[in-house]
This record gives C-alpha cells, sequence and structure tokens, in this order.
C-alpha cells in the first residue's frame, strides 16, 4: 500500500485547488464553481431530511407506532460516526470519484473498481428512486392527479431528462437549483416545526403523549422480535441520512475541497440529525387521531392539513416537490461523476465515450446521459413490484460501501500522512473508526434481516455479479487498467 505525500492544500495552491487533480495524475478538466455552501448544499439535498421523513413516516406509525421515531437519533448518531471517517479521507484525496479514487490509491485499482461499481448501482438506482417518489408523491398530489403509476412513470421520465439537461448544461446551475431547495428544506422544517407547536397550544388537538405510544401495533406480537416493529422504523433513518459523500465525487468542482468537503459531509450530517428530530418530534405531537393518521398513506402531509389547513398542505407539498427536484439532480450529478472517473483510468464499460467532458460547459455529457437512459430503462422494463424491491435495494448497498470504507480505513490509517489545515480527527480516529464500523455492521443486519429484504437482497447480488461479469472481461482484456494507478509517482511515495 501506498502513504500519501505531503502536498499543498488548496489554499496554498490557489482557489482552483488544480494542484490536487494534478498530483493526482490527471487534468483539471471540470469547473470549479462550487463555494462552501455549494458543497455543503450538494450533500445535505442528497440526504433531504424532509424529503426522508415525508416518504417514510407512515412505515415508522405503520411497523412500531409514534414512539418510532426515536430511533432516529440512534441512526443520526451512527451515520454521523461513518460521516467522520468518510471526511478523513475526503481531506487527503479530494478528486472526483470518492470512495474509488480512495480504495483505489490506497488498497489497489482492482478493489478500488468494486468501490466504484457499488457506487454506481446505487447512485443510478437512486436517481429512480427519488424522481419517481417525487412524481407520485408529491407532484400528482400536487396537482389533483389520481394516483396511477403509469402516469407516475411517464412523469418520472420528463423530469429525469429536465434534470440531465441542466446538469449537462452547468454545475453552476445544478448548485444554484441546490441552494434554493436547501434553503427552502430549511425553512420549510424550521417554519413548519413552529407552526404545529403553535397549532397545538392553541387548539388543543394533539398530545405529548404521542411521543411514547406504539400506536396501532399495541398489541404487535413481533414488536421487538428481529424484522419487527422496533427494527423496521430504523429504516428511516437509515433510508434518509446517506449521500452525504455525494460532496467528495464532486471534490474537483469545489473550491479548497480539503477543507470545504469534509466539513460538508459531516455538517450535513450533523443538521439533517438535528433538523430531522425537530420535524419529528413536532409532526408526532400534532397527531390528533393517531389511527385514522397511520391509515391516511400520507400522514405527513394529513397532520399539515388538520392542524394548518389544507393552504398550508398544498404550500407543504410544493416545497417537499422542489426538494425532491433537489435531491434528484444532485444523485444524477453525483453519478456522473462516478462514471467519469471510472471511464477516465478506463475501468468502465465504453470508457472512452464515458470520459469524455464537454469544453464549453465543462460537464461530462456521455455520463450523464447514460444516467438518463438507465432510468428510462427501469421505468418502461420493470414492472411496479420488481421497482420497489430495487428502490429497496438501494438502500442495502451505501451500508456495504460505507462499511467497506471504514474497513478500508482502519487498514491503512497509520500510512496517511497528514495534511496541514485538512481535516483530521487526531487521537479521536481509531476509536470513531471501530464505533462506526459496529454501527454498519448493525445496519446492514437491520436492512437485511426482514424476510421482506430477500428479493432486495438477492437484486443487490445480482447487480454485484453484472458488476463481477465485467470485472472479468476487464482482467482479460483490459488487464493494465486495472494494475496501474495515474499520478501514484507524483502523489504518493512508497
Amino acid at each position: 500500500m501506498a502513504e500519501v505525500v505531503e502536498a499543498p492544500t488548496d489554499s496554498q495552491a490557489g482557489e482552483s485547488g488544480d494542484s490536487s487533480v494534478e498530483l493526482g495524475g490527471y487534468q483539471q478538466e471540470l469547473k470549479r464553481t462550487l463555494g462552501s455552501f455549494q458543497v455543503f448544499a450538494i450533500s445535505f439535498a442528497f440526504i433531504s431530511v424532509a424529503v426522508g421523513i415525508f416518504a417514510t413516516y407512515d412505515e415508522v406509525l405503520l411497523t412500531s407506532g409514534p414512539v418510532g421515531i426515536w430511533l432516529w437519533i440512534v441512526a443520526a448518531v451512527g451515520q454521523t460516526l461513518v460521516a467522520l471517517v468518510v471526511a478523513q479521507f475526503a481531506a487527503r484525496i479530494p478528486l472526483s470519484g470518492s470512495s474509488y479514487q480512495w480504495a483505489s490509491r490506497l488498497a489497489n485499482p482492482k478493489i478500488g473498481w468494486g468501490f466504484g461499481w457499488l457506487t454506481f448501482c446505487y447512485l443510478a438506482i437512486g436517481v429512480v428512486a427519488v424522481d419517481n417518489a417525487l412524481a407520485s408523491q408529491a407532484f400528482m398530489p400536487l396537482v389533483g392527479i389520481e394516483p396511477d403509476e403509469g402516469t407516475a412513470r411517464l412523469i418520472t421520465i420528463v423530469v429525469l431528462l429536465v434534470q440531465a439537461l441542466l446538469a449537462i448544461a452547468s454545475t453552476r446551475i445544478v448548485s444554484l437549483i441546490n441552494s434554493v431547495a436547501v434553503g427552502l428544506e430549511l425553512a420549510l422544517v424550521v417554519v413548519v416545526a413552529i407552526a404545529l407547536v403553535i397549532a397545538v397550544a392553541v387548539t388543543g388537538d394533539g398530545a405529548a403523549g404521542n411521543l411514547t405510544s406504539r400506536g396501532v401495533t399495541e398489541n404487535a406480537s413481533d414488536y421487538f422480535a428481529v424484522g419487527g416493529g422496533v427494527m423496521l422504523a430504523m429504516i428511516m433513518g437509515l433510508a434518509t441520512l446517506v449521500g452525504f459523500d455525494s460532496a467528495a465525487n464532486l471534490a474537483e468542482e469545489a473550491k479548497d475541497p480539503q477543507r470545504s468537503v469534509p466539513r460538508a459531509i459531516v455538517g450535513s450530517v450533523v443538521a439533517a440529525g438535528l433538523l430531522g428530530m425537530l420535524f419529528l418530534i413536532t409532526l408526532t405531537i400534532a397527531i390528533d387521531d393517531i389511527p385514522r393518521i397511520t391509515a391516511s398513506g400520507s400522514p405527513v402531509a394529513a397532520i399539515m392539513r388538520d392542524q394548518l389547513g389544507p393552504a398550508v398542505e398544498r404550500t407543504l407539498l410544493v416545497a417537499i416537490t422542489i426538494a425532491f427536484f433537489g435531491a434528484g439532480i444532485v444523485v444524477m450529478v453525483a453519478c456522473s461523476r462516478i462514471i467519469f472517473a471510472m471511464s477516465r483510468d478506463s475501468r468502465f464499460p465504453a470508457h472512452q465515450l464515458m470520459r469524455r467532458v464537454d469544453p464549453r460547459t465543462q460537464t461530462p455529457i456521455p455520463a450523464t446521459i447514460l444516467i438518463f437512459a438507465i432510468g428510462v430503462i427501469l421505468m418502461v422494463v420493470l414492472p411496479g413490484a420488481a421497482l420497489l424491491e430495487l428502490v429497496t435495494a438501494s438502500t442495502i448497498l451505501p451500508a456495504i460501501t460505507y462499511g467497506s470504507t471504514i474497513v478500508l480505513y482502519l487498514a491503512v490509517r497509520k500510512r496517511l500522512a497528514r495534511k496541514k489545515g485538512a481535516f483530521d480527527l487526531g487521537r479521536f480516529e481509531l476509536p470513531v473508526a471501530i464505533c462506526a464500523l459496529v454501527w454498519t455492521v448493525v445496519a446492514l443486519f437491520v436492512l437485511a434481516a426482514p424476510r421482506e429484504a430477500l428479493v432486495s437482497v438477492v437484486i443487490v447480488v445480482g447487480l454485484l455479479g453484472a458488476g463481477g461479469l465485467f470485472f472479468l472481461l476487464m482482467l482479460k482484456f483490459n488487464r493494465e487498467a486495472l494494475e496501474t494507478e495515474p499520478g501514484e509517482v507524483s502523489a504518493f511515495k512508497d
């Protein structure tokens, strides 16, 4: 394994930070336009607290009752530990491709390829999951369209197309959209939380006792069993508080990435954890009829309607739609950077095409088009049940990636050089990494143990198998790409 050489920070090399890319053995092809807030907004928009709670709160009420919201704290603490480890790598190797680059350079290119394939599968599925939820759970109710799977799929394809066009046009446009979406989401969570507290105090509808109620699951026999209500309730936090490493995927487009990217990774998880808990507490207190709200299908919207009126409910749906759109475009951009990063190392299908960056827009157009095409294929080919299982499978993939990243960190941490001014846990790095690894094992068990997860696990195995076939083809026809690493001589020492 190699050790990172002490290199100048991007503030020393100039605001563009091009030195980190050149030391990695590449040319600076992507445009550095992202400031500290824009980088934070990318990670926060991917997490998207309002979107995650809006999409999963009904499952918590159904499986564990209102008291299940407290498991959000467990997930938030665990994911923060993971983010702290990820930030250590992001500070040292600020290149597009995040964990793919870290594993390739600190272990070997073959292991790095595995990290890259995992991340690509997760993000490619994630784009479809977010945009399909946008269509069916936010946009269609907002404009009064009756639930219909075919209509939702058509809207999803249109949204994917719009996002692809914007992602191709300019990273700056994407960052502006995300900044607006994040600002709106932050305001939404805080304002709605305050409004709900005031409404409950004035009307008396709602109760603090909801916070300890098991609701409709009061007599469930498997409540504390493996795969039972308590375990299933934790999935809300696990499914929401992910993607914080998306900022690292855009490191080559960030200013001063050795500082801004790690701060964005950790800051986004902490902010999302705190705001999410605030939102969940106020939502739960504001429930005036637990069985009715649980059966409503969209409990967050129903609570808003009951306490604040139809106008506020529609305002919420507008904000949620924008938040969904911002999250979807971030996932698409992050996925395109993984494809670009692997392709310029000749480790992705059709790499000569996928590595191309348009000289005018300075964005990877073929990689973005590929993600759009995958989304269209999934929408057209997969039946409803299979699509749902594929989306569920996408929650398992990041847990595998995070766990693997932590194992990598524990294996190489003593070899990592310290960069002056860069993010560093110092003497706390080992206990944090060990706790983070234990947490990822717990998270994987929670996600894979329920009987309902069997099909999703099979899908994950299938995706990994497909990647394995391509890997074998590379070993036969392009072995050199898996045995050499760009920039190793100038960026690392033996």
